[in-house]
């Protein structure tokens, strides 16, 4: 039986503007990939452990968009949606990320920038964002994404570790 590591992700801010992502899977990359990437196994995690995702609509092409929608446990609903920019898979991706809930959200998007690298069966997921300005990255980090994120890549981890199985 192969192990998964839970909370395991580890975020820091190299700069006033970034957000650094880095999460270690036990799973090969093209299942990692697949898991972040197709709208039946994005419903499955993107919501961690505080909700429901109601939509997960993926048009996986540089130009190409995607929405994801919960609700919450506490019953509103949060969305996000943004742009596809760079598409190697399973190797990288960059997309605009836009919070619905912000007045003027689609103004200024922030950049998400993935890489997956795999080294013995295993993935690193690198996610570098960038925002428009410190305030953002703070506003962002205030919300307590951290422990969203952590719920939402443990389950990426566990569906990954069950693909790879199958």
């Amino acid at each position: 039986m192969t192990t998964t590591t839970k909370g395991s992700a580890v975020l820091t801010l190299p700069t006033d503007t970034e957000i650094l992502v880095t999460r270690e899977f036990n799973a090969p990359r093209h299942q990692v990939w697949r898991v972040l990437t197709e709208p039946e196994l994005i419903r499955r995690w993107w919501a961690g452990q505080r909700g429901t995702v109601t939509e997960a609509t993926v048009d996986l092409r540089v130009g190409g968009s995607w929405r994801y929608v919960m609700t919450a446990n506490e019953g509103f609903e949060v969305a996000f949606h943004g742009e596809y920019r760079e598409i190697e898979a399973p190797e990288r991706m960059t997309h605009t990320e836009v919070f619905e809930g912000m007045p003027d959200g689609d103004s200024e998007p922030s950049l998400n920038h993935y890489t997956l690298t795999e080294h013995d069966g295993r993935t690193t997921l690198t996610v570098r964002t960038i925002v428009s300005s410190k305030e953002v990255r703070d506003m962002i980090i205030a919300t307590g994404m951290e422990g969203g994120m952590q719920e939402g890549y443990d389950l990426v981890e566990e569906l990954a570790v069950e693909l790879a199985a199958a």
